[in-house]
């Protein structure tokens, strides 16, 4: 038994369309479907609500402004076979 979790949308039909590639063909398999409504925020949440503490971004931006992040040469990169043909 393997399991799946994928997110979709129902449509303004009310059906829901599940294209699940399973890796498996020519074989009868038993499927159970769970779902969950999700709630989307229309409000934006603030820097404190997702983690960040209070002022970070205030104090942080454009604390590098006179000394300018570099980037130096990264070298030559490996030729490495096709993964896909």
């Amino acid at each position: 038994m393997d399991s799946i979790k994928i997110r979709s949308h129902v449509g303004k039909d009310g059906i829901l369309h599940l294209d699940i590639p399973l890796g498996i063909t020519d074989r009868e398999v038993e499927i159970m479907v769970i779902y969950q409504p999700i709630e989307i925020s229309k409000q934006q949440k603030t820097p404190e609500e997702l983690g960040w503490p209070p002022g970070f971004f205030e104090q942080t931006a454009g604390c590098l402004a006179d000394d300018p992040i570099q980037r130096y040469p990264q070298g030559e990169y490996e030729e490495r076979e096709p993964l896909f043909e």
